[in-house]
């Protein structure tokens, strides 16, 4: 006889709650001796300070080896994962970093649950083993009843009338017996993640935490990426690139005797490649130019400030490097800024300023252009707001028509 597959894992189910249930009647009890010493004691010598101090001790040192045990018992025989509270404890101990420690870690809420939450749910558990004890007894009544001799078993339980209603008790309690516990497993599973585990608050914190640790991740492994493929370029393509001007260059002063086409194809060709290898180098250093990554911003803005085809005033004051992302998107700000003006905004000068405020820094750059750039239209400035972003900067633009134009960036840079 093959026993039907969902009837086979109700029966697992209801094994494995009750089993569950089972398991936690003790752990609830236990600080039941506890307050009950203390108020036998206090009632018979009067002497309540020693006992309330002595209890309250017991107590403290009892509620977190409960709460590990707890904590077991839902993990190993229900599957549940209750968090662990891990807060930071505090680098010098005052009156308010107690109180900060304290609302943290939620002592109070441990101790409610093992002192006053614990008993009532031990009843509760109690009622569901003995209704499966019930169930169990009233299921077999027909087998053990037919061990007793004859007249006994007539005597006690009516050999027609009471023993058939015993069964079907047996059975409807059997029927219930899995959703009952089920829902009382369920209920003590809420209770213990919503006292012993982290609030609400503190898991979304948590959660927020580990997003930011991991989009700082992806950031740098995208940093790490673009440099790869600055590398790559530059010893690859770049290469290839100078070698093919190079042998162009010399097919046009080797062989004066080219017809005069050939040598313009040749020529043409030259100029080509040499205008590959500029933008190649322009490409490159927009992705993450070498000497921001050696020497730092300072010199890398220098650099870009030369090569930028009108007046830069440059001041970069800065206490020392920052993040190498920080560096890369102030960077990319400054450029992509600079480029914008000179070839959107017909500026004839621009000034650039960089500096560090605490945990923060803040990038300006102005120009004198015709203004009118709209960082909510869709245009590269919307790029540079989510560069921005990426780090929880702050991006902004303030460009009249008319001019100047003033872009601003403000990014958190503390290691």
């Amino acid at each position: 006889m093959t026993i039907p597959a969902g009837l086979m894992r109700t029966v697992l189910r209801a094994q494995r709650d009750t089993g569950f249930l089972a398991a936690g009647v003790l752990p609830h009890l236990a600080l039941v001796p506890v307050w009950a010493w203390a108020a036998a004691t206090t009632a018979r010598t009067g002497n309540w300070p020693l006992t309330v101090s002595v209890s309250a001790a017991l107590i403290l040192l009892g509620a977190p080896v409960l709460t590990a045990v707890q904590r077991a018992r839902h993990r190993v025989l229900i599957g549940v994962d209750v968090p662990r509270l891990t807060p930071t404890a505090p680098k010098q101990w005052t009156w308010a970093s107690i109180v900060r420690w304290l609302a943290a870690t939620r002592p109070w809420r441990k101790i409610g649950y093992h002192l006053l939450l614990g008993p009532l749910l031990a009843l509760l558990e109690l009622l569901v083993l003995a209704m499966a004890a019930a169930c169990l007894a009233g299921v077999v009544a027909y087998a053990w009843a037919w061990a007793l001799p004859t007249g006994i078993r007539q005597d006690w339980f009516g050999y027609l009338t009471q023993l058939p209603a015993y069964t079907a008790a047996g059975l409807l309690l059997l029927c219930a017996l899995p959703w009952t516990a089920r829902a009382v497993a369920r209920a003590e599973a809420r209770l213990a993640s919503g006292l012993l585990g982290p609030s609400r608050a503190q898991r979304l914190q948590e959660r927020v935490d580990q997003l930011a640790v991991s989009r700082t991740d992806l950031i740098e492994a995208v940093d790490a990426e673009r440099r790869r493929i600055e590398r790559d370029l530059h010893d690859g393509t770049q290469q290839r690139l100078v070698s093919l001007a190079v042998n162009l260059g010399l097919a046009i002063a080797t062989r004066p005797d080219l017809p005069s086409d050939v040598r313009e194809v040749i020529t043409r060709a030259h100029l080509e490649a040499k205008e590959a290898i500029a933008e190649l180098n322009d490409l490159v250093r927009g992705l993450h130019p070498a000497v921001l990554e050696d020497r730092g911003l300072d010199a890398a803005l220098s650099g870009l400030a030369a090569r930028t085809p009108l007046p830069v005033r440059l001041r970069v004051d800065l206490e020392e490097r920052v993040a190498p992302n920080v560096e890369s998107v102030a960077y990319f700000v400054i450029s992509e800024a600079l480029t914008n003006a000179t070839k959107h905004a017909s500026a004839m000068r621009a000034e650039v300023m960089v500096s560090q405020v605490g945990e923060v820094l803040r990038v300006r750059v102005t120009d004198d252009g015709l203004g009118g750039a709209d960082a909510a239209a869709g245009t590269g400035l919307t790029g540079l707001a989510k560069r921005v972003g990426s780090l929880d900067g702050a991006f902004h633009v303030s460009s009249p028509v008319g001019g100047p134009t003033t872009i601003t960036a403000e990014l958190p840079c503390a290691r």
